[in-house]
């Protein structure tokens, strides 16, 4: 057929262009497919008409590969319309009188129809008894702008389709063709009584489909709704000979098309009775791609997700399982930082939420009398939950999807009976640590219950909660991070008031982040009660270190810092600061009793040179000392050639003679960085 055509095609070419040159004289017009002229010398006449043949050729198919310029399926046209009885030789009594009507033809379900259904038209040219369709170009050209023809042989007549176009001719060839075929193809599926014949059947309508140059969604659809109606009828043997080579014809289609509910049933069958079968990892992997990257509603189409669930099984099941789900799930991100796929994490989440939640339903249901088989039958669930969880650890690590990943977790969208189950915690806890770990403030407060009220990560790893088994060591990491970064927050540490128990518990255990955030709390005034804030004092005096940072509210006086430091030992405080409190030179003699410190801010206090000269005899180890808008003068400032080990030193806004400041960075040989803005040696 198609040998036929592209002849037919150059014939018509050459003889179109004989015919011009014939009536033109010394010059010839090649029509292209926009029905435009361009006119040439007759010393052209071998490269014009080579070009013509091309032209017309363009469009048809060569050596089973799918052709480059497709055309839209056509339902209905205007057309010239020619018919004659079927006899020898009928074709010369096709002649240049012969009378041509016009008519709009339909291409329906079952035939070539008409909207005047009369003269040459007058009855319906079913499929059926169509014998065969082909490009004509024989007859002579008698209207120059209806020169493209089509002949269609029935059992009784012949009938020529007239258009003014190539483009549409070849448009209404391959639409009757396809619309042939597809009954043709339907009848002898549907009518196929030996295996053989019907897996023939099967790969010749998807070849005739792949080759067809006609793109439309009944095309790429018809091949798998006629499969799902046999595969529902369950016509077939079930042996995984037949799978396979069902599968294999099917795959192609899969490319583009998403398969229907018979046909997920259908390889999902495949991946559960051959999960090591070689068709999962050839076939089944663009399919399932496609699903994952473009899918945006599992709730409408159940079976996908199903399907998808079985082949991420049918994966774990093979040699080293993990790691091959690992790169499937790495290839689906892709190699860049950030996934082009924006469907494809939550169709992940989606896939792995309902496989983990089907784990436990069916817990709850299921129970064998024999032991044996209950074990095995555990055994090989649990390995589908730990597949299911490794998948949400692998999707925490990529820095892109732990976002909206965190979002998607903050609810606890799990069962209590999987919370409570080891060996999922054991592997979730790892997605905790990666959302935690992440300093993205609004990565880790995902930690967080979702709504006042309703517990989050963070409530449920507390010392004492229901996923608490290390110690608090994860609720520590936790709250260290919150209380170093975005949390620390009077309204956050008034709503961790009903964690103060552990709190204390875990402060008295020294552990760092409780004790700084207790200090935290007392320092904003975010303790609920008083019988509360005496518990937390009492604990803090109890802790034989205590806290490593300190910070005082603001308007607190040397007195309200003398009770604060009687409260407890703060041995190990490294950073006080006092930053636009009232607090004066008298507060030297308290804090010249903190070995450790090596902070201190003073920022706009009323510290002066008596406290400069009390504090530089015992608090040589200060580091980082922050007088901004302290009343220190050059006098004060002598005394800091005591402090050989300051770093850092902040001299803005106060009231210093250039001779003193340069004296004493002589006298610093450790000092970096000393801020002198608005000051006299600025």
């Amino acid at each position: 057929m198609e040998n036929q055509l592209r002849s037919a095609s150059e014939n018509h070419a050459i003889s179109s262009l004989s015919s011009s040159a014939v009536n033109s004289g010394d010059h010839y017009y090649s029509t292209e497919n926009n029905n435009s002229k361009n006119l040439a010398s007759s010393s052209n006449s071998t490269a014009i008409t080579a070009s013509a043949v091309v032209a017309k050729t363009h469009s048809m198919p060569s050596n089973d590969r799918r052709v480059e310029h497709c055309h839209k399926l056509l339902i209905d046209g205007d057309v010239q319309v020619c018919r004659i009885r079927r006899a020898r030789n009928s074709i010369e009594k096709l002649q240049l009188f012969h009378r041509w009507e016009n008519h709009h033809i339909n291409l329906d379900q079952n035939g070539i129809t008409t909207t005047t259904n009369e003269k040459y038209m007058d009855k319906l040219i079913a499929y059926s008894v169509i014998e065969d369709i082909s490009v004509y170009s024989k007859t002579k050209v008698i209207n120059w702008h209806h020169r493209f023809c089509i002949r269609i042989d029935t059992n009784h007549y012949i009938y020529f389709f007239r258009v003014n176009k190539l483009d549409f001719r070849d448009q209404l060839f391959y639409s009757i063709r396809w619309k042939l075929n597809k009954v043709k193809f339907e009848h002898s599926l549907r009518s196929a009584n030996n295996l053989e014949v019907l897996l023939k059947e099967i790969t010749n309508m998807i070849d005739f489909t792949m080759t067809i140059p006609i793109e439309d969604v009944e095309v790429h659809q018809f091949p798998l709704e006629i499969i799902s109606d046999i595969l529902q009828q369950q016509e077939f043997d079930s042996s995984r000979f037949v799978h396979e080579n069902v599968i294999e014809a099917l795959a192609p289609l899969l490319e583009k098309n998403y398969p229907s509910p018979e046909i997920c049933d259908f390889f999902s069958l495949h991946c559960r009775n051959s999960p090591r079968s070689h068709i999962v990892i050839e076939m089944f992997t663009p399919a399932v791609e496609k699903i994952l990257k473009h899918n945006t509603d599992f709730s409408k189409r159940p079976r996908l997700r199903i399907l998808v669930q079985e082949y991420i099984l049918a994966l774990n099941s093979q040699p080293d399982g993990l790691g091959i789900v690992e790169d499937f799930i790495k290839r689906m991100h892709g190699p860049t930082m950030v996934c082009p796929f924006l469907r494809v994490l939550s169709n992940l989440i989606s896939v792995c939420l309902a496989g983990i939640n089907n784990f436990f339903e069916d817990r709850k249901k299921f129970r064998l009398e024999d032991e044996a088989i209950y074990r095995a039958h555990e055994e090989k669930s649990e390995s589908q939950l730990v597949c299911y969880t490794t998948i949400l650890k692998i999707i925490s690590t990529f820095y892109d999807w732990r976002r909206h990943f965190g979002l998607v977790l903050q609810p606890v969208p799990f069962q209590y009976e999987a919370l409570r189950y080891e060996r999922f915690m054991e592997i979730f806890k790892n997605v905790v640590k990666n959302l935690v770990e992440d300093t993205r403030c609004e990565v880790h407060r995902t930690v967080l219950g979702i709504r006042e009220g309703k517990n989050g990560w963070f409530e449920m790893f507390c010392l004492g909660g229901i996923l608490c088994d290390d110690d608090g060591k994860m609720f520590s990491l936790m709250l260290n991070r919150l209380i170093l970064c975005c949390c620390r927050r009077k309204r956050f540490l008034l709503s961790i008031n009903k964690l103060l128990p552990s709190l204390m518990l875990l402060a008295l255990n020294e552990n760092q982040s409780s004790l700084d955030t207790l200090c935290a709390m007392l320092d904003l005034d975010a303790v609920e009660n008083n019988d509360n804030k005496l518990q937390l004092i009492s604990t803090l005096k109890s802790t034989p270190s205590g806290p490593r940072e300190l910070t005082l509210p603001s308007r607190s006086t040397d007195d309200d810092l003398a009770r604060l430091l009687s409260t407890g030992p703060f041995g190990n405080l490294e950073s006080l600061s006092l930053a636009f409190t009232n607090v004066t030179s008298a507060c030297a003699e308290h804090l010249i009793k903190l070995p450790a410190l090596k902070n201190l801010n003073l920022w706009s206090t009323r510290f002066g040179d008596v406290g400069l000269e009390l504090i530089s005899e015992h608090l040589n180890q200060l580091e980082e000392l922050n007088l901004c808008e302290t009343p220190v003068t050059d006098k004060g400032l002598t005394y800091l050639a005591y402090m050989t080990m300051l770093r850092k030193l902040n001299l803005n806004s106060t009231h210093l003679s250039l001779l003193a400041i340069k004296a004493l960075k002589e006298k610093l040989p450790a000092l970096e960085e000393c801020d002198i803005r608005y000051t006299e040696a600025w």
